[in-house]
């Protein structure tokens, strides 16, 4: 307890642009039915610390897991997965000593395991397998303000249409990605939406519209998966793609004996601490 209150350490990491707040929660205790109201006032835009999610690290008590966490997005909706933050998750767990390089821990949507690369060119990235992916479909035809859209989809932790594109740049995804976001073929869970321009085999250009965020994002790995799945379905890529973010970086999604791993940058940016008493928190 200081002059300025009560506060509890974070931590604010980053993947791909992707960011998010991360609290150890382990020393913090905050229940699981507070922690949506957290993830809404701590990653306020001018309130708080500012970012697309929040997520909990604590320990598990399943033997096949290392830790679990709590992954919320910033409006407090909670996610069954998302592929940028569990590299951060995996790239932190490792550092503070929650789990080793390799390790396995639990989300919503199932364990995820997660390899923090230490030697060579790779150093510092993470490459974690996701979940098996499910409900894959292609061409799928919807009707967007009385125009006919041919959209594709699977869920890879998270529900995923892609929309492949000539020209990704000319795209306004704050009106179609909405339209696609909200269609009644995807209700009631809703779906992210991703637009991709396929350069060649190995090469693509994902701009993402995210659920929960309600906005476009940097990146986001498990939308970079889906859409490097069904690339794939459709014979556009080989097994494994480069995908260049709207941030600017590089996500590398292999499709290996039926699964997909997803390896890109993790990076702690700051932390520090967080005082409860101005965001409403206790």
């Amino acid at each position: 307890m200081t002059i300025f209150g009560t506060s509890i350490p974070f931590y604010k990491m980053q993947g791909c642009g992707n960011d998010f707040v991360v609290i150890d929660n382990r020393e913090a205790g905050i229940s699981e039915s507070a922690m949506a109201t957290w993830a809404e006032k701590v990653c306020a835009r001018a309130f708080g610390i500012s970012a697309d999610g929040l997520f909990f690290l604590e320990e598990s008590d399943d033997p096949v897991l290392d830790y679990r966490w709590h992954f919320y997005n910033s409006d407090g909706s909670r996610a069954e997965m998302c592929g940028n933050a569990s590299r951060c998750a995996g790239k932190l767990a490792h550092a503070i000593g929650l789990a080793p390089a390799e390790h396995t821990f639990g989300t919503d949507a199932g364990p995820i395991r997660a390899k923090v690369i230490l030697d060579g060119p790779d150093a510092g990235r993470v490459k974690v397998q996701l979940t098996p992916p499910v409900g894959q479909e292609t061409n799928i035809k919807l009707d967007i303000d009385g125009e006919p859209l041919t959209v594709h989809f699977a869920d890879t932790g998270v529900p995923h249409v892609v929309v492949f594109v000539d020209d990704i740049e000319a795209l306004d995804i704050m009106d179609i990605g909405p339209k696609i976001r909200y269609h009644d073929h995807f209700a009631p869970a809703g779906t992210n939406v991703n637009f991709a321009q396929v350069k060649d085999e190995n090469t693509m250009l994902l701009r993402t519209y995210e659920r929960g965020v309600e906005a476009e994002t940097y990146a986001c790995g498990t939308g970079a998966s889906a859409t490097q799945l069904l690339a794939n379905a459709l014979g556009l890529t080989d097994a494994h793609a480069d995908l260049t973010t709207t941030g600017g970086e590089v996500l590398t999604v292999f499709l290996e004996d039926g699964n997909v791993f997803l390896q890109g940058a993790a990076e702690l940016t700051f932390k520090g601490d967080l005082f409860l008493e101005p965001l409403g928190l206790i």
